[in-house]
């Protein structure tokens, strides 16, 4: 346990830092799942829960909760399905 007044503030930001980054990430992967599922199952809103997985992401991206590169690659993918499922 910290013991200075500075640690223990330190300590109180880095926990909500990490639930809010936490719940930026589930939100982005429970996106990612539902847009998935959508393209699989060729509904009419795949495209919106496309372009709201991406939106997501990229925000992720801008905030430093994930890597531009990761994002990049999930994006990719994902397009590529629903190119992919739209043919």
């Amino acid at each position: 346990m910290p013991t200075t007044t500075s640690a223990k503030k330190s300590l109180r930001q880095s926990k909500k830092r990490a639930l809010r980054n936490k719940l930026v990430k589930t939100e982005a992967k429970t996106l990612l799942k539902k847009s998935r599922k959508a393209i699989e199952a060729k509904t009419k809103e795949t495209e919106k829960l496309v372009k709201q997985t991406i939106k997501k992401l990229d925000k992720a991206v801008q905030k430093g909760i994930v890597k531009k590169n990761t994002a990049s690659r999930k994006k990719s993918r994902l397009m590529k399905k629903m190119n992919k499922g739209v043919k």
